[in-house]
């Protein structure tokens, strides 16, 4: 990590999970089950409600807004109700997924619905949209103008509408056979990209700038997202194993709607009837393999991945952010477009 991206980070993330934990009304009690399943959730207690302090991730969403915010000429520190709001409603929509998609398992424990039960479980993820909407309102408690907190909050209410509606086709392509390449990006668009723009326009918003830096922050971020999931659909198939940290076969054994996949089968009549009467085995992966590298997949998403990615700079260097916080938005689109294969 360079420097300007380690001390910024340093800096900001301590400072957001502050603010959530102010949120989540953390103290040395032992919390209620009400606020206990939230906290377990976001790793804070174990599930007897013991304090631990389990790796919260990167947290790579509320950063990029904290950076947009000083990199566009506002204080960071204005932005940081945004950011937690960003990284609640995030967490929110792992609690529901999680339920949905039947994962017993996140990030090596028990899910909140296989801990609590499944309304429980709803009830706490409902709890936690709620308090993200709480944390935005906290944005006037840091001088932000009412305009632009009325702004904010609408920009981040139609983007709960996008994340609620990429889910919803997420789980509607598990029984279709019929995906298109463009259904898919429709699809990540909404359940991963939206998500990444909202938090570079909230930035800007709250540094006030004008319209058009903030649409370029926007699309930087839309862009950026695009870019990192295709990068790790390519991943998912053709990474090594000893660099990604994981199995480079898991998408196609598990016969996962990717971009590469979903080219492929538009290519291939063979793949078709490969996905279709094949049972998943390592003979079944080298075939798909050999299929999609015959078809192209693998150059096709590369030019996606490549075309995102160059759309994300483009955007970037457009808006003309400034500063440490500027340097660091270059270093990190720079680390997570550049990931090894």
């Amino acid at each position: 990590m360079s420097n300007e991206l380690k001390t910024l980070t340093q800096e900001m993330l301590p400072a957001m999970n502050q603010e959530m934990k102010d949120l989540f009304q953390v103290s040395d009690k032992t919390p209620s089950l009400f606020y206990g399943m939230m906290h377990y959730h976001m790793g804070w207690v174990d599930a007897d409600m013991q304090p631990i302090s389990l790796y919260a991730g990167k947290q790579i969403r509320p950063l990029l807004c904290m950076l947009a915010c000083a990199a566009a000429g506002g204080r960071w520190q204005q932005a940081i109700p945004a950011a937690a709001a960003i990284e609640i409603l995030h967490n929110f929509s792992l609690v529901h997924d999680d339920i949905e998609d039947d994962s017993p398992t996140r990030r090596s424990r028990d899910t909140v619905w296989k801990l609590w039960g499944v309304p429980q479980a709803i009830n706490a993820g409902d709890s936690m949209f709620a308090i993200a909407h709480l944390a935005m309102n906290r944005l006037i408690e840091r001088g932000v103008s009412a305009d632009i907190v009325v702004q904010a909050l609408r920009r981040f209410d139609e983007t709960c509408l996008r994340l609620t509606q990429g889910q919803h086709t997420d789980m509607d392509f598990e029984t279709r056979d019929n995906v298109s390449t463009a259904d898919y990006m429709e699809m990540i668009t909404g359940k991963t990209a939206v998500l990444v723009s909202l938090s570079m326009e909230l930035g800007a918003l709250i540094a006030g700038v004008d319209s058009a830096a903030v649409q370029h922050y926007a699309q930087f971020g839309l862009n950026l997202g695009l870019a990192f999931q295709v990068i790790d659909d390519i991943l998912g198939i053709w990474g090594d194993e000893a660099k990604i940290g994981k199995s480079a076969s898991t998408d196609i054994t598990t016969k996962k709607k990717t971009l590469p996949i979903l080219y492929g089968l538009e290519q291939s009549s063979d793949l078709q009837t490969l996905y279709a009467t094949a049972e998943p085995n390592d003979a079944f992966v080298e075939q798909v393999v050999t299929l999609l590298n015959e078809n192209g997949a693998d150059s096709y998403a590369q030019e996606k991945a490549t075309a995102y990615s160059d759309s994300a700079l483009t955007h970037l260097k457009a808006a003309n952010p400034q500063g440490e916080a500027g340097q660091a938005l270059y270093q990190l689109a720079d680390m997570l477009l550049k990931r090894d294969f």
